[in-house]
């Protein structure tokens, strides 16, 4: 591979780099810090620099200007080196790149008007209790009922007979007295449930709790202090039920079998538990220290968890065991957390959209907002929701787990390794169809994360590698295609570049398994647009949410018609919203019920019983579509 000189203003000297590389990485070889707030996905355009002599290929000008571009001006995590340049780099901010693990604590502040005596139901209490004597033979329980009545007014505390079995040994292991963890009842104030009681006083000490999101693919947990409210680990991983079914419908047939209901459940409680001891281990707590979890999740990853029969989901007319769950014990769910913990289910809508839904609206705040609003979930499930503060539909489609990585030969997580963007020469450049790609952590190529499959194919199609049916043009003289096990395939990375000894390839299995994803969550939001008589050239903004979502680049989901073609101004990404909701709800009573009248209020639209989605999905299985009048801003060459 051929070397070119770049020169930087200000720059003693040149240096050299090969053909392909990223103009921010020969930035950083340089040791000039270019700021990418997004990531360096395109979309923040705070990397503009200016090519003063000589030109780049770039892939995306978001944010630029006509006039802006003919001055020379670029984004530099947008445009490959190809020729010797000469930059100009504006004065920056030094920034640190963050990568997309699961170690980072991600952007979660802590609501303003939180305060643990009044948000939330969980209380601790340091109580002193008189001793018994012969003059005061008063059991145990009535005792310490007396104490809770006199400090905080409750008349009716209930507890679980294991708590009854350790009150004698703590309220005398430390002179009577004792540290009482209650979940009040925010309906009834003289009631309370007794989670906990330790002896001694834990007033200084967190008291932890855990927001969960279980996605079909991958289950996230935050560790949260109640008392300040602050999230003090983030862990995430796949959700063990994938060795078992890819998707729900999977799963739903397998839990059907002799004993796959409760090897399933088994799956996602052991997900969720070895979670909990990895972001325990981490702020040097135990597992059992946990008082109370809330979850999220679509309605058969809840109703897998919870043991309940998914049968009926899968079968016409697609009904739930039950949306709005009680709340339960830690005990009874089969999670390590405090035996007694509470156990807060937050409520689903309907057979294929969950409470990830109900708490991502939450969190985005599409119920309050007056814009015409198309808010999608991205991710093994593509659920949809359109819609204002005055009314709000939904409906979910099978995408598949492709864009998190999983069900791809060389897919993987957005973790260390992972290529997570690609570019492609075109054919008139010095080395045509040669990819440059960047991966989390610098390091060598390990696998390709969803962020990285889009972009690999984007920029496969743009590039004239994969035609607009999905097929690889094997006539370009390039050893970069080749036929493999599967069929044709792209080699992404050779064998001795990569961290595992092995070609890292994109298979003409998992393209299709793309264009399934991409063509089934377009015609979700299409069809369902059109049954409630609205188009989409009015919506007014598009919220994205998924931990995919995060890391989209909208140009490229654009170009294979994945993202209505719109101005990039009218999206927003969001990151994971589920679990983000599931955090506010855990920590304010009043979130957790705006939840559940969210979930009250939306009216679902079964896919399935709707004829035209099955025109609408095979008609958006070609790249960008089949109606290119759809998206004017895509050029296309047959």
């Amino acid at each position: 591979m051929s070397g070119h000189f770049v020169t930087f203003d200000g720059q003693a000297a040149p240096i050299q780099v090969p053909t392909g590389t990223l103009l921010v990485d020969a930035a950083r070889l340089a040791g000039i810090q270019i700021s990418q707030p997004c990531g360096g996905q395109g979309r923040c355009g705070r990397c503009v620099v200016q090519v003063t002599d000589g030109k780049v290929r770039t892939r995306s000008a978001l944010r630029l200007t006509p006039e802006d571009i003919a001055q020379g001006y670029v984004l530099a995590c947008q445009s490959v080196i190809e020729g010797n340049i000469s930059v100009q780099v504006p004065p920056q901010d030094k920034i640190e790149r963050r990568l997309t693990t699961d170690r980072t604590i991600g952007d979660v502040s802590v609501p303003t008007s939180y305060s643990f005596a009044t948000s939330q139901t969980i209380r601790r209490v340091v109580l002193t209790l008189p001793a018994p004597s012969m003059d005061d033979q008063t059991d145990d329980w009535s005792r310490l009922q007396t104490a809770l009545r006199n400090r905080l007014g409750l008349t009716d505390v209930q507890a679980s007979l294991p708590l009854f079995q350790k009150l004698g040994a703590a309220l005398r292991a430390s002179d009577w007295q004792v540290t009482v963890v209650l979940d009040l009842n925010p309906d009834a104030p003289e009631r309370a449930h007794l989670i906990a009681i330790y002896p001694g006083s834990r007033e200084n000490e967190p008291l932890w709790s855990a927001a969960v999101d279980i996605g079909t693919t991958t289950v996230t947990l935050w560790l949260v202090d109640l008392i300040t409210g602050q999230v003090r680990a983030q862990v995430s991983e796949y959700n063990q039920q994938i060795t078992r079914g890819e998707d729900v419908i999977s799963r739903i047939i397998y839990a059907s079998k002799n004993g796959g209901a409760e090897e399933l459940r088994g799956l996602v409680t052991g997900t969720i538990n070895q979670l909990l001891r990895t972001a325990c281990k981490r702020v040097k707590a135990n597992p059992e220290d946990v008082i109370k979890a809330t979850i999220a999740g679509n309605s058969t990853m809840t109703h897998l968890l919870l043991g309940l029969n998914v049968q009926s989901i899968r079968l016409a007319p697609f009904i739930t065991s039950v949306n709005h769950l009680p709340l339960t014990s830690a005990r009874e769910v089969g999670l390590e957390l405090f035996p007694d913990a509470v156990i807060d289910c937050l409520p689903g809508v309907a057979s294929y959209v969950g409470s990830d839904i109900s708490a991502g609206v939450y969190s985005s705040g599409l119920d309050e907002t007056e814009k015409l609003t198309l808010f999608m979930d991205v991710g093994t499930n593509g659920e949809i929701v359109l819609g204002n503060r005055d009314w709000l539909v939904t409906c979910a489609c099978s995408a598949g787990p492709a864009f998190e990585g999983a069900g791809v030969q060389d897919g993987m997580r957005a973790t260390e390794g992972a290529v997570e963007e690609v570019w492609i020469a075109g054919k008139n450049a010095p080395h045509p169809y040669e990819p440059t790609y960047r991966v989390i952590g610098n390091g060598k190529p390990r696998g390709i994360c969803g962020s990285g499959l889009l972009s690999l194919l984007a920029e496969l199609f743009q590039t004239g590698v994969v035609d607009k049916r999905g097929n690889f043009n094997t006539t370009l003289k390039t050893p970069r295609i080749r036929d493999g096990e599967h069929g044709y395939e792209y080699v992404v990375e050779w064998e001795s570049q990569s961290e595992n000894g092995r070609d890292l390839v994109f298979t003409s299995i998992d393209l299709d398994n793309l264009l399934r994803a991409k063509a089934a969550i377009y015609a979700g939001f299409t069809v369902m647009a059109v049954s409630v008589g609205v188009s989409l050239d009015t919506v007014e903004q598009v919220l994205i949410g998924g931990s995919f979502g995060k890391y989209i680049n909208v140009e490229k989901a654009i170009q294979i018609g994945l993202l209505p073609d719109m101005p990039w101004e009218e999206f927003q990404f969001l990151g994971n919203t589920s679990i983000k909701g599931a955090y506010y709800a855990l920590l304010n009573q009043q979130a957790r019920q705006r939840v559940t009248e969210i979930a009250s209020r939306m009216t679902y639209l079964e896919l399935s019983a709707n004829n035209t989605f099955y025109d609408a999905f095979m008609s958006a299985m070609f790249l960008p579509h089949t109606d290119l009048n759809r998206f004017p801003s895509i050029t296309v060459s047959d």
